[in-house]
């Protein structure tokens, strides 16, 4: 049940999708993460703890961890979204990760569930704070440009999907070149995304240009 999208529910007349195990998946999620990075960065505060855990589980964050475990290879699909490249949609595979991560909680509790998903999303961890998630992206990419006289960042943003699951695409923009994009389930979890990415790229080219 938990690899059900409601495509493949729809098309086949069933009444059961994945959609329930995802949303209880979701806040178990949620409260992992968050327990975790409270007892790993007792040094954070609110302010930095809130990005990082953002850079943890936004779509495109969830959906490289189920590429990772190949899930895509077993959600059980409609036949419009299986021609439409389903099984590799950021918004499927991170859907489908939260439903599995619900399916465990019931069948296992929540300890043997949060252990799971502290195994799971360990790499990503490490990964968004070399990327610096833990900063509060926008205002790091601010500072950032006006120490380097670059002007102000500007953000577009663009939405899919229908109204009650939206998926937000926002471009970091400098003057008229794109820095950047990310993606998030509300525009500001997507303009921290793409300031976040911005940011660890702007950064990289002021310390080369440091040392050459």
């Amino acid at each position: 049940m938990a690899l059900t999208h409601r495509s493949h529910a729809y098309e086949s007349g069933a009444t059961e999708t994945n959609e329930r195990l995802e949303f209880l998946g979701d806040s178990v999620l949620g409260l992992v993460v968050t327990e975790e990075l409270y007892r790993r960065y007792p040094d954070l505060d609110e302010s930095r703890l809130s990005p990082l855990r953002s850079g943890i589980v936004n779509m495109r964050a969830l959906a490289d961890i189920a590429r990772t475990l190949e899930l895509g290879q077993y959600m059980r699909l409609g036949k419009g979204e299986e021609t439409t490249g389903g099984r590799d949609k950021n918004s499927l595979l991170a859907d489908a990760l939260e439903a599995l991560i619900g399916a465990i909680y019931l069948e296992v509790g929540f300890t043997g569930c949060a252990e799971a998903v502290v195994r799971l999303i360990e790499t990503t961890i490490e990964s968004a704070m070399a990327q610096g998630s833990g900063l509060d992206g926008k205002t790091a990419l601010q500072e950032l440009l006006a120490s380097i006289g670059r002007g102000v960042p500007e953000y577009l943003v663009s939405e899919s999907g229908p109204d009650h699951d939206k998926d937000f695409t926002a471009i970091a923009m400098v003057g008229d070149v794109a820095i950047a994009d990310g993606s998030g389930k509300s525009k500001r979890e997507a303009e921290q995304a793409a300031a976040r990415t911005a940011y660890a790229i702007l950064q990289r080219e002021v310390t080369d240009a440091g040392t050459s």
